[in-house]
């Protein structure tokens, strides 16, 4: 299995910044994309932003040239600086991978538990 764990979360007034991680472990072979989902209360899942191994990346509009994400490959590290935060960002950001297990032969995608972002207007 492969765990995430996301850290980073708070609460940042409007305007301000926020860099949230996602580590990843287990008993990885190998991952591809990984990414992050918001959910804010009453509302669906959204997809915020995903990144390959080989570092391409994808945005949201609603996100587009405020959030910036990033990896580290090596160490299966999942991060996403978060600036010009708006009071419409509060939600729990969940990271997720699409990864390879040792013990099995296809691949699976895997969820964080998430980290709440709050912005205060």
């Amino acid at each position: 299995q492969v765990q995430l764990v996301e850290s980073g979360g708070g609460l940042v007034q409007t305007g301000g910044s926020l860099r949230l991680s996602c580590a990843a472990s287990g008993s990885i072979s190998s991952i591809t994309v990984m990414g992050w989902f918001r959910q804010a209360p009453g509302k669906q899942r959204e997809f915020m932003t995903s990144i390959t191994s080989s570092g391409n990346t994808n945005y949201a509009d609603s996100v587009k040239g405020r959030f910036t994400i990033s990896r580290d490959t090596v160490k299966n590290t999942l991060f996403l600086q978060m600036n010009s935060l708006k009071p419409e960002d509060t939600a729990v950001y969940l990271c997720y991978a699409n990864a390879r297990t040792t013990t099995a032969t296809g691949w699976s995608t895997f969820w964080g538990q998430g980290t709440q972002v709050t912005v205060s207007s």
